[in-house]
């Protein structure tokens, strides 16, 4: 919520592996291009979010899948770009410098086709003023038949620790809904080097075109976003949670965030920030409604800061 004086409520401010986040709103990656996809948008401000995730960045530049690439859903939204990206020498050399980094914390997403690329694009990263880094471990392992890296915990930790002896920075791992268990998993990044959890990507889905019957989405499938996936998202960010808290682990949890309501039932759940993406397509100020609601309800509960509500639930 923004005072008077346009500064954000004190109520509101956390600290996340060791990042000072005057909101704990997160704009997610793939949602606001490189950090200035919504900026020309009257009325909207970086400032409103304690942090934003660039969009995924490769090794090489990509042309991403073909189209369709988004495709509307009840409740929700399928996408498959396909990582789409200038490569990770054009972000570092010519988007970061145009950012503004005292605006609100800048973090990196960086995917990969094999576990050598993930470490060389996070090292190229952690040469850079980037903030953070979080890894995309959803990507097809090439050397491995296409395999997810993020639905086998092996697989998993060997990203993260590559990731880890190539950055200093702080190091964040995007979990995967589509494996078997989310908390075993989880348990693995921890040991393996991750400093916070991004809790969940996408859930895999398709839509048929019944007068073509063909698949909508030009590469059959696509990631399922959007309020249609929220109880989803809360049930593996609680799961997650049982884990992480041992470690002092933090998570930021994402899908189907819309208003402050859903904001406050991952906090609640056990997340320490919250992730906001496809909610942006269709109200770009919505981080300042759910910034509002939030302290509204810190206030109305006696609480002093966000932080005294993550990981309350009464199970």
């Amino acid at each position: 919520m923004m005072g008077d004086n346009g500064v954000m409520s004190d109520s509101l401010k956390l600290k996340f592996c060791g990042l000072h986040f005057a909101s704990p709103v997160v704009l997610l990656s793939g949602c606001v291009g490189f950090g200035e996809e919504y900026t020309r948008i009257q009325g909207f401000s970086n400032r409103d979010a304690g942090a934003v995730v660039l969009k995924g960045t490769t090794l090489a530049p990509r042309l991403g899948n073909p189209p369709h690439r988004v495709c509307e859903t009840p409740a929700g939204m399928l996408n498959s770009i396909g990582l789409q990206n200038p490569g990770a020498a054009h972000v570092i050399q010519r988007i970061l410098p145009e950012l503004d980094f005292g605006e609100t914390r800048f973090i990196a997403n960086v995917s990969g086709s094999t576990v050598e690329e993930y470490a060389e694009v996070t090292r190229l990263f952690d040469q850079s003023p980037i903030d953070a880094i979080e890894i995309n471990i959803s990507c097809p392992n090439v050397k491995e038949g296409g395999v997810a890296f993020g639905n086998y915990p092996d697989m998993s930790a060997q990203v993260v620790e590559a990731c880890r002896r190539a950055t200093g920075k702080p190091l964040i791992t995007k979990l995967s809904p589509n494996q078997t268990d989310i908390r075993e998993n989880a348990r693995r990044c921890i040991e393996a080097g991750t400093d916070a959890l991004s809790v969940i990507n996408t859930v895999m889905g398709m839509a048929i075109d019944t007068h073509t019957r063909r698949p909508v989405i030009g590469n059959v499938q696509g990631g399922l976003s959007g309020p249609a996936i929220k109880p989803i998202a809360l049930l593996k960010v609680q799961q997650v949670h049982e884990v992480a808290r041992k470690h002092g682990v933090p998570i930021i949890g994402q899908g189907g965030i819309t208003t402050a309501g859903d904001a406050i039932e991952f906090l609640i759940a056990g997340a320490a920030a919250v992730g906001v993406g496809t909610a942006l397509f269709y109200d770009p100020l919505v981080c300042k409604r759910i910034n509002a609601g939030i302290a509204d309800y810190l206030r109305a509960h006696g609480l002093g800061g966000v932080t005294e509500l993550t990981g309350t639930l009464q199970v």
